[in-house]
Formats: structure tokens, sequence, C-alpha cells
């Protein structure tokens, strides 16, 4: 067996012979069936993938999921957000159009781990309960020529102190299992969850599956502060409050149960100005592309060297007919006319570089479609 096989007990769980690969661009680890040809690396599409050099034991997870999110945009759905992030860019680089990116979509899966917690602890808070207070003010009014009071409604919170004990399961917890999954999700949006369904090796098969570079113990601190969170929740609930603060808890967890869950999704890319790839994402269940969308400098330089050529050469001969007009007098308002559309050209010149600087300049990116 290759040292760059999954050992047999993970082999048979997978349930197909797979091969660890990595991207030595982005350290990204995927599982292929081994048969597969080595691909371009469907996050960074910086290089080729390469066979795991070092033993699979020192990865920090490599048994195959126990649920996967199928994908669920159709054809249509595709090309159409393709085609949307690719328009509305003032002079795109060439390779930024959507037959381009449609060419090279590449399915894979992310991973994301469950847990199913159950929790036994004391809490202490303060909850709560919102109430009205009406006062009324008094002002002389000029109108009236006298005084005139009115009602003033005035929202308070009463806040009192609670305590109890909590003891139940909390089931489908979620935990990141990658360091990039926060800032992907607050950029990417969610997942709806509750399609999953049971790993089937016709999953590998379909597409590569990154592994998990946080394992259940390095994410349980994520899964313990949404547990939190519902726990106060339900806490506020109970104690019938509008408000909680200062929640305090003395938590244990006899029992967690861990669950490696695939989300899908779509990958793709275009060469800039640089030909360096440009990854774009593309949700496996809703459709949104996000990406980094560059306008062409190169397209806007050429573009405004031309017209600056165009510029000082009507420039040129307009200054030459200014010379013959003793010779010519009907020179004289050729060349004056040949010199403002010069001076009108050239500062047209500048354009393309001014819309292309302002799209390109730094602002909230990568940008959704």
């Amino acid at each position: 067996m290759s040292e760059h096989v999954l050992p047999q007990t993970e082999l048979e769980a997978w349930g197909t012979d797979v091969q660890v690969v990595v991207c030595e661009t982005c350290d990204w680890r995927f599982v292929l069936p081994a048969e597969t040809s080595l691909p371009r690396c469907p996050h960074c599409f910086g290089t080729e993938l390469e066979l795991l050099s070092g033993e699979v034991s020192e990865l920090p997870y490599v048994a195959p999921p126990e649920q996967a999110v199928p994908f669920a945009v159709s054809e249509a759905q595709l090309t159409g957000g393709i085609e949307t992030f690719a328009k509305g860019i003032p002079l795109p680089p060439k390779d930024l159009n959507p037959a381009a990116l449609r060419a090279r979509l590449q399915a894979i899966y992310l991973p994301r781990w469950w847990v199913d917690a159950e929790v036994a602890a004391l809490w202490q808070a303060e909850v709560g309960f919102d109430y009205e207070v009406v006062s009324h003010q008094e002002r002389y009014s000029d109108t009236v020529g006298g005084w005139q009071a009115r009602k003033v409604h005035e929202g308070r919170v009463r806040w009192e102190p609670r305590a109890g004990r909590l003891r139940r399961t909390y089931e489908n917890v979620m935990a990141p299992a990658l360091e990039a999954e926060k800032a992907l999700r607050a950029q990417f949006g969610d997942y709806d969850v509750t399609r999953a369904r049971p790993y089937h090796v016709d999953m590998v098969r379909r597409a590569p599956v990154r592994l998990p570079d946080r394992v259940p113990a390095v994410a349980w601190a994520d899964a313990e502060m949404a547990l939190r969170r519902r726990a106060g929740d339900e806490c506020r609930q109970a104690a019938k409050g509008d408000h909680i603060r200062e929640y305090r808890w003395q938590p244990a967890y006899p029992k967690r149960n861990w669950t490696l869950l695939l989300l899908p999704a779509y990958t793709t890319y275009y060469l800039d100005d640089e030909q360096r790839p440009q990854p774009v994402l593309i949700h496996g269940q809703t459709g949104r592309v996000i990406g980094m969308r560059k306008a062409s400098l190169k397209r806007a330089q050429r573009i405004a060297l031309i017209l600056g050529l165009m510029a000082l050469i009507i420039f040129v001969l307009s200054s030459i007919s200014l010379l013959a007009v003793a010779v010519a007098p009907p020179l004289l308002v050729l060349g004056g006319i040949g010199l403002l559309v010069g001076m009108v050209l050239g500062l047209s010149a500048l354009a393309p570089l001014i819309v292309v600087w302002r799209f390109n300049r730094p602002r909230r990116r990568p940008q959704e479609r």
C-alpha cells in the first residue's frame, strides 16, 4: 500500500480507494479517489495538487464525514450567477468572461462540525422586564395663552436576579472545522443544514473533500460559546423575562457526540493582468457568488496611450496649421478647432485610468453577486 493512501480502516470507511493531496501554495488538503488525476487546487488555483509527502496519521483529521448537504443549484442558476458576476466591470481582464469561468467550474465539499452536547449547569443571571412609566410635562404655549400638560410615555427595564439548574441536550450545535470558515461564512452566507443526508461514497467521487484543519478539541471553544447563547436564551424564556445580562453558569458536559458535515460549493477562477488566478466561490445551495472583481489597468493604459497619441498628432498638425496662417488665413480657424479637439482628447485619455482606479480601489471585498 502506498504511503499516500489512508490506513485500511480509514480506507474502508470512505467506501473507496482514496488519496490525500495538498496544495503547496495555500496548504489546503483534500481527499480524492485514488484513480483521479491531480487537478489544479480548487481553492487558490495557484498550482496543481500534490500527493501528501508525510504520513496521513499526522494530519489533524482524516476520517470520512457522517453527513453532507446536497448540491441544490441548477445549471440555470449557475450560469446566471456567473454571468451576473462578470457584468458591470469597466474594462475587465480578457480572461474575466462567463465562458472561461463556466469552463473552469469545480465542485468541492467544505467541512463543518456538528456536536450534540448534554449540558448540566447551575446558572445565575439578571433578568430584565420591560415596563412603561407615564409622567406629565407642562409647557407654556403662546398660542393658547397658558400652560399645557401632556403625557410622556417612557420605557424602562426592571432587573431582577434569577438562578436555576439546567440539564438538557442541545443538538446540531455548529463549530468551524476550518480556520477560514468564520470569514467565509460572513461573506458567503450559511447553509440550510436540515437538508443534510448520510455520507455516500458517490460524494467523494463527485468532488474533492476538504479535510478539516480544526479537530473537535479545538472547535469545542466555538461550540461552547454557541451553547452558552442558546442556554442563556432558554433561561431568559424560563424566567419569562424580556432581557438577560450578567449570565453566569458552571456547566458540565457529560456527553458529546461529534459529526463531520460536508457543505457543497463550486469554485472557478479568472486570470488578472499579471496572469494570477483570482478565485471565485459559488454557494452550492443558494448559488450566491463571491470573488474579487477587478478591472484591467493594462487595458486602461492601452486606451489612454492611444487617445494620448491621437491628441498629440492632432495638436502637432493644428500647430503647423497656425504657423501657416500667413500663407493661408483660413487655416487659423482649422488650427484653432484642432487645438481644442486635441486638448479635449488629451484630457479624455485620463478617463479610462480614473475609471479603473475608482473601481479597483479598496472597498468591501470580495464582492458578492
